[in-house]
């Protein structure tokens, strides 16, 4: 029987400080925006925007810096209950600037989220929840962050919850790591119901070009049902007995950040209206309206600057398919 509609997302919080500058290193930037930033925090936001339940478990500093991400969550309505404001450690941050060619400047100081225990975690209440998701860019960096982690993703799936499981694979985080990535990924892939990667982190964690064969090894490893995110043409998905690339809507897009933490927001707030979750990963009809009406959400967020704040409402997305239909 189904004991919460929520989904409660595990991970890190933290603050990303974008060079606005333009075609500066981070040696000569000097103005900065201050921006929330997180995957899983994204997650909770794009549930919760949509009209559903949501609630974010992980560290931050007890300063300045982790109060504002506090009330960016809280703004938006997300459960901030059990977030930790932690006295001893300060608020990850990351420092990004873009250059006209491409290439990324990155600084990350590491902070709070790098230490959350089982001990900062109320385990009773997180399995009240029927969804768990963990897809965090840093979780599986270090102890012992990365224990805890996989600890409770093994703790969950134990005791019969929805693991949603997404790697969030980031070169500038692991340069000179990437065979530990793989196999600490590949263990969450194995406990994993639904785990969602881009074509590129596909590549990486099957070692295999072809996407049909690396969405192979993934149900080989242990996943039920694999998205792979694939930008503008949309979302391959797969169920281990069919598989389907499900079209995105098209947008004129301004900026791509927090796009893919919405299609899996969308996606976690459907299938945490559904008596059993699991069943509906059997269902390839329903998985594929569920894919399809995420594509469109990740795409709407494409069209504005920002992860939290472009992220959309059912309002929103009803407008916007209006204004498609009238401008056909």
């Amino acid at each position: 029987m189904k004991t919460n509609s929520s989904v409660i997302c595990i991970g890190e919080l933290l603050i990303d400080f974008f060079c606005t500058d333009v075609d500066i290193d981070l040696v000569k930037g000097r103005n900065f925006e201050k921006q929330a930033g997180g995957a899983p925090a994204n997650v909770c936001a794009s549930i919760v925007k949509l009209g559903g339940n949501a609630l974010f478990s992980g560290k931050v500093g007890n300063d300045p810096f982790g109060h504002f991400l506090k009330n960016t969550l809280d703004e938006v309505n997300v459960d901030t209950s059990m977030l930790v404001l932690d006295d001893e450690h300060p608020t990850t941050l990351a420092f990004v600037s873009l250059r006209i060619n491409g290439e990324r400047d990155f600084v990350f100081n590491r902070g709070a989220d790098a230490f959350l225990t089982e001990k900062d975690l109320d385990k009773e209440r997180i399995m009240e929840s029927s969804i768990l998701h963990f897809g965090s860019a840093t979780a599986l960096l270090d102890d012992p962050f990365q224990t805890t982690y996989l600890n409770l993703m093994q703790d969950a799936k134990n005791k019969g919850k929805f693991i949603s499981f997404d790697p969030n694979f980031r070169h500038d985080l692991w340069k000179g790591r990437r065979e530990q990535f793989v196999k600490l990924v590949r263990k969450g892939i194995a406990i994993a119901d639904f785990v969602k990667v881009s074509d590129d982190e596909l590549k990486i964690i099957s070692g295999v070009e072809n996407l049909t064969e690396g969405i192979a090894a993934l149900h080989q490893i242990g996943a039920i049902a694999v998205a792979v995110t694939l930008g503008k043409e949309g979302t391959l998905i797969s169920n281990d007995h069919h598989i389907e690339t499900i079209p995105s809507i098209v947008v004129d897009a301004i900026d791509s950040t927090g796009a893919g933490d919405a299609f899996v927001g969308a996606t976690l707030y459907q299938l945490a209206k559904a008596e059993e979750p699991k069943s509906v990963l059997e269902d390839f009809a329903h998985l594929k309206q569920i894919i399809s009406f995420s594509n469109k959400v990740g795409a709407m967020v494409c069209t504005k600057v920002g992860a939290i704040s472009a992220l959309p409402t059912q309002v929103e997305i009803n407008s916007f398919k209006d204004t498609l239909i009238k401008s056909l």
